[in-house]
């Protein structure tokens, strides 16, 4: 192998492997074509295994890259049984994947937790190398899954190397996989490259020669095979790459016939057994094809064989003979391979399409199933290519029209906008009916929480949600959720809310439907705010167990106000999403579960929550729910006293939020800044950020979320002696409290009028407020409690402060609000009596991954189960838990339990 000028990248991929008994790594090697990619993957290799290391391989292939999971095949195969050996679920999942089972695939996620699980099992008794070359013509599928994985190789003993031209987009951030480029060789390594290959040359044959290759290794040993012959005078102005395809096809032309067709149809292949090639190339030619045919490719070193398996040199030579078939002859390479593969139908179906020109219902319908069996063993791009070539081939132009609507809904679930408008631009050229239409419309502004259309989207979003009610009401629906949603990540106006309100009760759907109660919550949270509270109040949704309802009445009743239920709903909601790997509508379920537990005051489970959806939401490219957990993540740095963290995540909240106007990202984002500001003493500075929440006119204005700041509000006026200025912001706010049973809005007004009453009344109000029924929101309990004792202190009644402020420090330490807990301490001290500090607790000890796997550990859940529930390998969560427990000064999980509990 030729490794001349890399021995740099070699060390650093030999210092990885060395330390992957102690930690993974995730490398992607990056390059021009013959840069020499593939001899660095090799050398890797090889030295893996001279260290010990189990190395698993997988090259990407163009002609196989619409084969779902067709990479993963090549990494698993020399695992023999032990791919469908473990857990039953993981079991089933990967056999459906690699299609050895019927089942359904949720989501490609369940696909790489069985995978990551299984490489663990595998890794316990030798470290593993996984090598995958050519990564730009994997299968999507395949990319998913090792992508999922390269995020999470972290703790166990793998390491993962990859190879991709220049220009290959990677969907790791640079913090997730360490990039090796390989540049062009220097003049000397070239040279002495070029004399190793090509001794013989004259000193100008090899000047020219060097200045053609400018540094390239494939191309100084390709050209030199060429150089001196015959040649296009234009040929030097040629890229590179496109001259070492003609010298390959240079090469090609002097071979025999028989051994052309046998080429021809392996680079059409996509599938490289021996058999078939000869199979198909037998029918093409209509003699004898075999091995002998094949032998002066492989003396050629063209081609190599490995087992019953044909392998290319070089990507190049496969991409240079595809391009110089004419149709006609690629046309029938495609018939012949898919008459020998009957067996195969994925297959057959595929080259049988290749090799039509003409519209053919008959193929488009098989192209179709392809389709759909894709999506069902979770490789929603690949049924995304089959159904778009479904449609070029269908004969009926509805047919058509609905295979390319299909195939868009397909591409929204990917996240790829560019690819849902080139197939609604197909689609939409021909006449559409009123469905049609409408389905297009509404595929088109899925992205960014539909944030990227005009200011009236939600009213023509909800008039073709009307046009289409009476045909099909769950498109209507749909249609009508995402005009809701908009409701809530914009501000539209009251009559465009009114409109949603009036489509979804026209529709006739039950007061309990979970639909029609969403759709209610986000398009007037405050006006339906009774019906949507009283609606879930005794309500167990029947919704297949997958999460889905649960995760819309969580954030229904979140924006209703109701934030002790929708913890209970999220909680909930996320069972089933997490059993069926559904892990983009996991992230919002564990945004609304973060938000809810932030504003009731656990925070605790905050932290993992809010840590989980931030991940998440950017590992399922949810750009404005990321910047939504950027911002809650922020107001919880806050509270936890982390005055710099809550700047700093609020202002990356802000740079994604600000631009698309979502408001609720805003909203909190300058909450948080509140937050902090009150944390750090600023009065001013906080009652400028939360005076901001309830102005209408300021783009952070969102008619729920300003809810959860009344008592903030009032607090920082008081302290710097503006109480006046928020006098008609509270008063609009008891309006609304007039028309709404929010439990929070009432919790929080009740602070808010004992704050800002005189001293004649504000005992009494004080009093009512901790009289009322206020255990499921322990935070707005604690924060009444102390400023009660500030104001009882204020008047030089230090005795009666001093319960309150003792009941406020404890409750605020034990409830991690650790500057709150703080001022109680210092109020306290000013009426006479000392504190001793806040113990630090697993919170302050632990990361937010951490705490999570401790939280689940206290609840008794086995390593594997919790690794189900995280999307982590069982080893991952062990190694975790190892380096937990000293931390926390516990040796057992029943000391766990006890350190946690103290936490709730």
């Amino acid at each position: 192998m030729d490794l001349v000028g890399r021995e740099a990248q070699l060390g650093l991929l030999r210092g990885i492997l060395s330390e992957a008994g102690s930690r993974g790594a995730a490398v992607l090697v990056r390059g021009a074509p013959g840069i020499g990619k593939t001899s660095l993957l090799a050398a890797t290799g090889a030295l893996a295994e001279s260290l010990g290391f189990r190395v698993l391989r997988a090259v990407g292939v163009e002609a196989e890259s619409d084969l779902p999971f067709g990479g993963l095949h090549q990494l698993l195969r020399p695992l023999g049984p032990a791919q469908t050996e473990g857990s039953a679920p993981h079991r089933l999942v990967l056999a459906a994947a690699l299609g050895h089972a019927e089942a359904e695939v949720p989501d490609v996620f369940m696909v790489g937790l069985a995978v990551l699980d299984l490489i663990a099992d595998v890794a316990a008794t030798a470290p593993v190398l996984i090598l995958t070359d050519d990564i730009q013509w994997l299968d999507d599928a395949t990319v998913s899954v090792l992508a999922f994985m390269a995020r999470r190789v972290g703790s166990e003993p793998v390491v993962m190397v990859g190879a991709a031209r220049d220009g290959y987009r990677s969907r790791l951030t640079p913090d997730e996989v360490t990039t090796v480029p390989l540049e062009p060789l220097s003049d000397d390594d070239a040279a002495a490259l070029l004399a190793d290959r090509a001794p013989g040359l004259r000193p100008a044959a090899r000047r020219r020669l060097l200045a053609a290759a400018a540094g390239n290794p494939l191309a100084l040993t390709e050209l030199s095979r060429t150089l001196g012959k015959a040649a296009d005078p234009d040929e030097t102005r040629l890229p590179l790459t496109e001259r070492l395809e003609r010298a390959f096809t240079d090469r090609l032309a002097t071979l025999p016939a028989g051994t052309r067709t046998i080429l021809r149809v392996a680079a059409l292949d996509n599938g490289s057994t021996l058999t078939e090639i000869f199979a198909a190339a037998r029918f093409l030619a209509g003699d004898a094809v075999g091995i002998a045919e094949l032998e002066p490719a492989l003396r050629a070193g063209l081609v190599s064989v490995d087992g019953i398996e044909l392998r290319f040199g070089h990507p190049l030579m496969r991409s240079a003979i595809q391009q110089t078939m004419p149709t006609a002859e690629r046309q029938a390479a495609h018939g012949a391979l898919a008459s020998v593969l009957d067996d195969h139908p994925d297959r057959h179906a595929r080259h049988r399409a290749a090799a039509t020109s003409a519209a053919d219902e008959t193929v488009a319908q098989a192209l179709e199933d392809v389709a759909l069996r894709a999506a069902r063993r979770g490789a929603v791009a690949e049924a995304v290519t089959s159904l778009e070539h479904a449609a070029a081939l269908s004969g009926d132009a509805a047919r058509r029209t609905e295979r390319l609507l299909r195939a868009a809904d397909y591409a929204v679930e990917l996240g790829r906008p560019e690819s849902v408008n080139r197939l609604l631009d197909h689609a939409q050229s021909t006449t559409l009916s009123a469905r049609q239409h409408a389905t297009a419309v509404w595929l088109r502004g899925s992205f960014d929480e539909g944030l990227g259309g005009h200011p009236g989207s939600v009213v023509s979003l909800t008039a073709l949600a009307e046009s289409v009610a009476a045909d099909d009401r769950a498109l209507a629906l749909r249609i009508l959720w995402s005009a809701a949603q908009l409701c809530f990540w914009s501000e539209p106006g009251p009559e465009a809310r009114h409109r949603v309100l009036d489509a979804v009760e026209g529709m006739a759907l039950d007061d309990l439907d979970p639909w029609r109660l969403a759709i209610c919550a986000y398009a007037a949270p405050v006006e339906r705010g009774a019906f949507v509270l009283n609606g879930i109040r005794d309500m167990t949704p029947n919704d297949g167990d997958d999460g889905r309802a649960y995760r819309m009445l969580s954030t229904a009743t979140l924006l209703a106000g109701g934030f002790d239920a929708a913890r209970a709903f999220a909680a909930s909601g996320s069972i089933g999403l997490r059993a069926q790997g559904r892990l983009g509508l996991l992230a919002r379920t564990a945004g609304a579960q973060a938000w809810s537990d932030i504003v009731v005051g656990d925070l605790g489970a905050a932290i993992s929550a809010t840590e989980e959806a931030r991940r998440l939401a950017r590992e399922t490219t949810q750009t404005m729910m990321y910047a939504l957990m950027t911002a809650i993540g922020a107001k919880l740095a806050a509270l936890r006293g982390d005055v710099d963290d809550a700047l700093r995540l609020a202002e990356e909240a802000e740079e994604i939020g600000l631009p698309a106007g979502a408001r609720p990202v805003l909203a909190i984002a300058l909450i948080a800044r509140g937050t902090a500001a009150l944390a750090a003493g600023r009065f001013e500075e906080a009652l400028d950020h939360f005076r901001r929440v309830h102005d209408p006119a300021d783009p952070a204005f969102q008619i729920a979320l300003r809810l959860t700041a009344v008592g903030d509000l009032v607090d920082a006026a008081v302290h710097c002696g503006r109480a006046e200025s928020v006098v008609p912001i509270v008063a609009e706010l008891e309006d609304i409290a007039a028309v709404t049973p929010a439990p929070v809005l009432h919790a929080e007004l009740r602070l808010a009028r004992a704050l800002l009453s005189d001293d004649d009344a504000a005992e009494a109000l004080f009093d009512a407020a901790l009289g009322a029924d206020l255990a499921a929101w322990p935070l707005i309990r604690a924060r009444t409690h102390l400023a009660f004792g500030e104001w009882l202190r204020r008047r030089r009644r230090s005795v009666e402060s001093r319960d309150h402020l003792r009941v406020a420090r404890d409750m605020l330490d034990a409830l991690g609000a650790i500057p709150w807990g703080d001022k109680a301490r210092r109020e306290l001290r000013a009426a006479g009596e000392t504190s001793r500090r806040r113990d630090p607790d697993a919170r302050d000890q632990l990361t937010p991954h951490e705490l999570q796997i401790v939280q689940l550990a206290a609840e008794g859940l086995t390593n594997r189960e919790i690794g189900r529930q995280l999307y982590l390998s069982h080893r991952t969560v062990s190694s975790h838990l190892h380096r937990i427990f000293p931390k926390l000064g516990v040796v057992s999980r029943t000391e766990l339990r006890t350190v946690v509990g103290d936490l709730r």
